[in-house]
């Protein structure tokens, strides 16, 4: 066979296959779409009020914050005699959750290093009192909760909220 000819069909080769044009086989070609869950604002709405009344029994005063995996606030609670600065608090404190995929407790105590320059980004709090919602493996949101004295104690509320609702989660869809 002639190289010309050689070449003509090498050329028709890849040409056929799509690959000398650089498009990626169907394989390796990214979707158009994807599916992610995400949190119901009744599912939301509920974990904040749970999260307000837990506590409320104990005598605090708090406001409640769940974001969806994104950040956006899908429901915000603030107990009668919370004051108003709890509610932009905990809505902080769930963002650093979603930018650190991790409770913010941890993300405070991994990241003690740069934990003031995060306090500098804006939405974002590094404090105790923001923990990770999740449904089957997924990352749904966050709650963050402040009002509490003591981080660990809105978190301990928000804990009490996912442990109430932790059969709704379990089986989220």
């Amino acid at each position: 066979m002639p190289d010309l000819w050689k070449g003509i069909l090498i050329s028709a080769t890849l040409l056929g296959s799509g690959n000398a044009m650089g498009e990626e086989s169907d394989a390796a070609k990214p979707a158009n779409a994807v599916t992610v869950k995400q949190i119901s604002m009744e599912l939301a709405l509920d974990i904040a009020r749970e999260a307000v009344l837990a506590c409320r029994v104990k005598g605090y005063n708090v406001a409640a914050v769940v974001v969806d995996r994104s950040a956006n606030v899908q429901a915000l609670l603030r107990d009668t005699m919370a004051n108003r600065f709890t509610l932009e608090i905990a809505e902080k404190k769930a963002n650093a959750v979603i930018l650190s995929g991790v409770n913010s407790s941890e993300f405070r105590a991994n990241r003690a290093d740069i934990k003031d320059e995060m306090n500098e980004v804006d939405g974002v709090m590094v404090l105790d009192g923001g923990l990770k919602i999740e449904a089957a493996g997924s990352l749904l949101g966050a709650i963050g909760v402040s009002g509490a004295p003591g981080g660990d104690k809105d978190a301990e509320c928000a804990q009490s909220a996912l442990d109430k609702l932790a059969e709704r989660l379990e089986f989220a869809e």
